[in-house]
């Protein structure tokens, strides 16, 4: 294993582990309807700082839309390299490596919205709603992430390389902290967001630099 796996299987470890001691570390029913939090005094606190933003909320809410974006250019880019190539094989290593990434990212998405581990700490439309991890999170340090690793690889003008990297963190930073102050999380669902996708994203990159190789000879 090269030191991205390493640090992949590092950061999905302490994801699992924060998931389990949510459970059972302080847990309180200071939740909207009386729903129970693990982590009640932290959270609780934190909470009680940020208050609540609906406007950040909807916010990055809309702005989500740019890495549904750079999934569907990615998945374009694959059917493209499919249809001209005439073979799943011939298609770059990385780009399929990519949309196992995100089918992985949809399968812990559903897994948690079907294992409820948090509600929000507030009401939407009058609803409890599941919050760990923070899907929004998850998804934009996954997609973005994986975006600027591509783009570093196929961008040969580095100036725009760079630009277009920059903006991709910079976009991530945004969206990460605008949720985590919007006040719709718990602190423990952003941490969860964080550690979910930092270790995919590392296990991608780690993935691509044993079996990533363009296949530019087919280009």
């Amino acid at each position: 294993m090269n030191k991205k796996t390493v640090t992949a299987i590092v950061f999905l470890f302490l994801f699992i582990a924060l998931t389990a001691t949510l459970h059972f570390v302080d847990v309180q029913p200071i939740g909207p309807l009386d729903s129970s939090v693990g982590f009640a005094s932290l959270n609780g606190a934190f909470h009680a700082v940020t208050g609540e933003n609906m406007f950040l909320y909807e916010l990055t809410d809309i702005l989500e839309i740019l890495p549904f974006a750079a999934v569907f250019c990615f998945a374009v880019l694959g059917l493209l390299q499919l249809i001209k190539r005439r073979s799943l094989l011939k298609v770059d290593p990385d780009i399929l490596l990519l949309g196992c990434l995100f089918i992985a990212v949809g399968i812990v998405y559903v897994f948690f919205e079907l294992y409820e581990v948090n509600y929000r700490p507030v009401l939407i439309e009058g609803m409890l709603e599941t919050s760990y991890p923070s899907s929004t999170t998850m998804l934009v340090i996954t997609v973005m992430s994986a975006t600027a690793i591509q783009l570093k690889k196929r961008i040969e003008n580095r100036a725009l390389m760079i630009c277009s990297v920059t903006f991709c963190i910079v976009y991530t930073v945004f969206m990460v902290v605008c949720r985590l102050i919007s006040g719709v999380h718990w602190l423990t669902d952003i941490t969860g967001g964080i550690l979910v996708s930092a270790g995919l994203v590392f296990l991608y990159a780690g993935l691509c630099d044993r079996f990533g190789k363009r296949n530019t000879e087919n280009e």
